[in-house]
């Protein structure tokens, strides 16, 4: 039987602990019989950091024009996929700030370089909000501006730039940033052209636990519609070296609240098929600790990442102990691609 959000609110507040854990781990059992856990090798690849919206979270952002930040040059982001390959990755996560010296055109020519140079590549690039932010200095639809895109190459979208679905809260820690109905609406349109897409929830930023199970309930009623988002991702916010970390009145999220969201998370987004694990904010012990609490996969072992780490937050881990981490926790570590397709197990 479907959880209602009532349930979803008391199990988040209410229920023990150890109990609400193994419910989200028998329902992960049941989803994904085996005992296998995924990961992707994957690169973040970062390709600029001015960024107009300014988010009062973010510690990676520099103002456009102030000559402090950067744009990767085509050739720098090729050598970055290079070394990608070389050890066996498969997929590109390209995101950025909202820069506006940065057009649609410039994208497309990336993006068909990327494909002509490295076919076999998967591009898992641009957050709702950098869309909406190209569909807007283009003068374009969020269509139009998704169909040139993929006609350029890109692949499917990360589900980056949902914080917490509630305007209320957005407004607090994002007001120039693209609404919720926004962000819905780019991955709408993109999951009916048929690409693929990913949700995520970044919570800690002093949300409600109403707001949060506001933001569940959003990503299962358009799961409902489209059944286009592959992964659900929950993260907590880093508050250093951010403008909302120092004049936040509460406490960060911690290890226990973030297993208590990630175990509702798996009990109620009943129609998406995969939870993933945040070793980058959490640190791999805890991420270990999630695939007991409703996680069946492990991120991606991320061979650069910039933005959690200008928050001081720079946890790094390598192929090989990512492995040596998902058997220790009792699993069975499979590489995958970026639509959830096994490539090969790490026995």
């Amino acid at each position: 039987m479907r959880i209602d959000r009532q349930e979803a609110l008391r199990l988040l507040t209410d229920e023990e602990f150890l109990r609400l854990g193994r419910m989200a781990d028998e329902e992960r059992a049941r989803r994904h019989p085996g005992e296998v856990v995924t990961f992707v090798i994957d690169r973040n690849i970062n390709y600029t950091n001015y960024c107009s919206t300014q988010c009062r979270f973010c510690a990676f952002y520099r103002k456009p024009g102030d000559g402090s930040g950067y744009v990767l040059g085509q050739g720098e982001i090729l050598e970055k996929i290079r070394e990608l390959l070389e050890v066996g990755g498969t997929t590109v996560l390209m995101q950025g700030g909202l820069n506006p010296d940065l057009g649609l055109e410039w994208f497309e020519e990336l993006f068909r370089e990327i494909k002509r140079s490295y076919p076999s590549v998967t591009l898992h690039s641009l957050s709702p909000a950098e869309v909406e932010h190209l569909a807007k200095i283009s003068g374009m639809a969020i269509g139009e501006t998704l169909m040139r895109l993929r006609a350029a190459g890109l692949d499917s979208l990360p589900g980056g730039g949902a914080e917490v679905l509630v305007d209320s809260v957005r407004a607090a820690i994002s007001p120039r940033k693209i609404t919720r109905d926004g962000w819905l609406g780019v991955m709408e349109t993109a999951q009916t052209m048929g690409m693929g897409t990913t949700a995520t929830m970044m919570f800690g930023v002093g949300e409600s636990d109403g707001d949060i199970i506001d933001h569940l309930s959003a990503i299962r009623e358009l799961q409902d519609r489209t059944g286009g988002f592959r992964a659900f991702i929950p993260w907590t916010f880093q508050p250093l070296n951010t403008e909302l970390g120092a004049t936040m009145e509460v406490r960060p999220a911690g290890a226990v609240r973030y297993l208590r969201v990630l175990a509702v998370s798996r009990l109620f987004l009943d129609n998406v098929e995969n939870v993933q694990a945040s070793w980058v904010t959490q640190g791999d012990k805890v991420a270990q600790v999630a695939l007991r609490f409703g996680a069946n996969d492990f991120g991606s072992t991320m061979l650069e990442e910039n933005v959690v780490a200008a928050a001081g937050v720079d946890f790094r881990i390598s192929i090989q102990r990512l492995v040596h981490v998902i058997r220790d926790a009792g699993f069975r570590a499979a590489q995958r691609a970026s639509d959830y397709t096994i490539i090969k197990f790490h026995d």
